[in-house]
Formats: structure tokens, C-alpha cells, sequence
């Protein structure tokens, strides 16, 4: 019971840390990143469809990013997708490929984005408070009903605070790292 309880909770505080690592990746730095566009999706003959799923992408300048759809009648839905998306950033195509050049980003900008990082970080640590909240409950309920001992429960909760204090720590590393990124000139 015990181990089921910390192993589930294990598994949703992975899969929060790797969520909010997720989310990090699509915060400009300046520089440009496939990560930034390639989830975004296409009307593709009616029907929505990931960019990735249509073009392939290449960094040839840190702030140039060039998309190459596979099918050259995509283009313009392509470039439909980018000026509806909020990446702030205008495409420009050639008929055979798309070009989105990144602008410097401001100090003000810059300053933003590390606010948007910090307020991703702490959505993680709600979500493993959250998780851990939910284990403590199963636990105390199964002390209750007699399944564990008051003993186990204590060593449980114990093991719990320490799962959720690395995770937490994880997300904290993670978003120092993408703050520095973002501050860098």
C-alpha cells in the first residue's frame, strides 16, 4: 500500500518536472529555437496539424530560423499559422522556403520572459505540493482504516517529503538555468 502510494506519486512528480521543462523550452532567449514553433498548428487542407509533421526546421544564425515545408503548397497556410501564433516574430518566404528572423530581445523584454519562467516554476512546485498533498491523504486514510501503522505512516510521510523536496529542487535548478539563458546577451 505503502509503496503503491509513493510510486504513484513518484511517477505525477516526473511527469510535472518534465512538463514545466517542457514549457521552459518554448521561452524565447533571443536566440532561435525550433522548440518555439514546432507544436504550433497548421490548417492543413482543413484539418489541424502540427508544424513539425510538415516542414523541417535549420538554425543556420543564432537568430535566423528557417522552415522547409515538404509539401511547397503549404507555405501559405505555413505562414498563416506563424502570423497568427504570438512568437512576435513576421515570416518571410521565398516559394520554397520560410525565413523567421529574431530581433534582439530588449532588456524590459528580457526581464519579462524571466518573470514568465519564474511563474512556470512555481506552477511545477504547486503541482508537486499538489501531488503530495493527495499521497498524504491516501496515507493517513489508510492509517486510519488500520492498513498501515502509525509508525509506517510516519516513515512514509518522511519519504514523501524528501521525493517532493528533489523534484521541487529539480524545477528551482531548471529555472535558475533558463533565467541565465534568457538574461544573456
Amino acid at each position: 500500500m505503502i509503496d503503491e502510494t509513493l510510486l504513484e506519486s513518484l511517477e505525477k512528480m516526473q511527469k510535472a518536472v518534465e512538463h514545466v521543462a517542457h514549457q521552459f523550452v518554448a521561452v524565447r532567449t533571443g536566440r532561435a529555437s525550433p522548440a518555439l514553433i514546432e507544436r504550433l498548428n497548421v490548417d492543413y487542407y482543413g484539418s489541424p496539424v502540427p508544424l513539425q509533421q510538415l516542414a523541417s526546421f535549420q538554425v543556420p544564425e543564432a537568430r535566423l530560423l528557417v522552415i522547409k515545408p515538404h509539401d511547397r503548397s503549404a507555405i501559405g497556410a505555413i505562414e498563416k499559422a506563424l502570423n497568427a501564433s504570438d512568437i512576435g516574430v513576421n515570416p518571410s518566404n521565398d516559394g520554397i522556403i520560410i525565413r523567421l528572423a529574431f530581433p534582439a530581445l530588449t532588456e524590459d523584454r528580457r526581464k519579462e520572459y524571466v518573470k514568465v519562467v519564474k511563474n512556470l516554476a512555481e506552477d511545477g512546485r504547486v503541482v508537486l505540493r499538489s501531488v503530495r498533498r493527495d499521497a498524504r491523504k491516501a496515507l493517513e486514510t489508510a492509517e486510519k482504516d488500520g492498513d498501515i501503522s502509525k509508525d509506517e505512516l510516519e516513515r512514509a510521510e518522511k519519504d514523501l517529503e524528501k521525493m517532493t523536496q528533489e523534484h521541487v529542487d529539480t524545477i528551482d535548478k531548471a529555472a535558475v538555468r533558463k533565467e541565465q539563458e534568457v538574461m544573456e546577451v
